[in-house]
């Protein structure tokens, strides 16, 4: 097997099998070496027969199984250790496969539980050494009880060291993993905006269009026989407004167009003149009551109140036909009140007007309740009790918590 650097590797169980060999071996001849080589007379490793190397040997090759049974590997090697000990066996270098055993306990456990069965074998391990080191001489020996106690709490606290920077590890890529997908949420979510905003002006912008084309369509159909030039007024109209649209529409998807530097801004209540202008030719008889806007009215308020008053004209020019209507604009230090009301259909409803369906709210409703929505605005909007119909709107010019400064 071949590692990310094109190196090769052993697959695990192999590395550990290889290291639990390595280590029984280096128990059992690292504990004759030790015997042979001191000076203080020591007990054979062979003086019980087969039991010592059996017992250091038992406690390296459990090692083959300690990353699929880590806690089952240390009890056997703690056990062995301490009937080694227990029946008064030479030092040396026994403590091996006991580390090794220790540091696998914490490194892949679970931290709190795998802490704690860590601590409880040592606290064992210790009595036990320390009862099987009473009576040793010479008493400089004990020192290696104490040092086999000191490399169990390292070996334990470095296994805890790499599980806890694993952790970290982990949680960081989790981390990183969950901002990549709330930054691709938040990217869908504004470009769902985005398309929502473009479909509501294009809405907005084709159904006054639309209605104005529609309502001059009929009276060019009309009059074409018998008065001629306002026919030709009529389809000059037609010409104007299909104009204006086409402008519009070019200006509201320009943003769709990475390249284009030359697009003018969107309409505002410089606007409305124009828009009256329109439903004038369109047969209605409207009436503005506003006062010159605000130099610091910010673009999108304005554009907010544009379409709001352009939407409130279709719906007349739609679904009630030549009446009078009353637009009325009014400035206050940190909104823009308008209001759009009409007297209601005079007479029969022309033929070219298209009627309200009964209790189904239109898109045009939907879209100007969004708009106050998205700026913290407030919309009603419904019949008059004398007749009509009423749109109302408040903007805030300033963001909500800005105005007590």
């Amino acid at each position: 097997m071949r590692d990310r650097t094109g190196g090769f590797r052993l697959p695990v169980a192999a590395q550990d099998l290889l290291l639990a060999a390595f280590v029984a071996v280096m128990q059992v001849q690292g504990v004759r070496r030790a015997a042979e080589s001191s000076e203080v007379a020591a007990r054979p490793l062979d003086d019980l027969g087969l039991l010592g190397p059996a017992l250091l040997a038992v406690s390296g090759l459990a090692l083959a199984v300690r990353r699929r049974w880590p806690v089952p590997v240390f009890v056997t090697v703690a056990s062995c250790s301490l009937a080694y000990y227990a029946v008064d066996l030479p030092d040396g270098p026994t403590w091996l496969a006991l580390f090794v055993a220790l540091y696998t306990v914490t490194a892949y456990g679970d931290g709190r539980r795998s802490l704690l069965v860590a601590a409880a074998g040592i606290g064992v391990l210790s009595v036990g050494w320390l009862v099987a080191a009473a009576d040793i001489e010479p008493k400089a020996a004990l020192g290696w009880v104490f040092f086999r106690i000191g490399a169990s709490v390292m070996s334990a606290a470095l296994g805890e060291s790499v599980r806890s920077r694993k952790v970290i590890a982990a949680d960081a890529v989790e981390r990183a993993e969950l901002a990549e997908r709330t930054r691709e949420d938040e990217a869908r979510a504004r470009v769902d905006a985005e398309r929502l905003r473009i479909a509501r002006e294009v809405h907005d912008t084709v159904a006054h269009a639309i209605a104005i084309i529609n309502v001059q369509a009929g009276v060019t159909a009309h009059v074409l026989d018998r008065r001629p030039e306002r026919a030709k007024e009529s389809l000059t109209a037609i010409e104007q407004t299909s104009a204006q649209a086409l402008r519009e529409i070019r200006t509201i998807l320009g943003v769709l167009r990475a390249d284009s530097d030359d697009r003018a801004p969107l309409v505002g209540i410089e606007g409305i003149d124009d828009l009256v202008a329109q439903a004038r030719d369109a047969g209605l008889d409207v009436k503005t009551e506003a006062a010159p806007p605000p130099a610091t009215l910010p673009s999108t308020v304005s554009a907010a109140v544009y379409r709001i008053v352009q939407e409130s004209l279709t719906n007349v020019i739609r679904h009630a036909g030549p009446t009078r209507v009353t637009v009325v604009l009014a400035y206050e230090a940190d909104a823009v009140a308008v209001r759009v009301t009409d007297e209601g259909p005079r007479g029969s409803v022309p033929p070219s007007v298209d009627p309200a369906p009964p209790g189904v709210p239109g898109r045009g409703l939907v879209g100007m309740q969004e708009r106050c929505d998205l700026l913290g605005g407030a919309l009603t909007a419904g019949p008059l009790p004398d007749g009509g119909f009423e749109v109302s709107a408040r903007l805030p010019v300033v963001p909500a918590g800005e105005t007590s400064r």
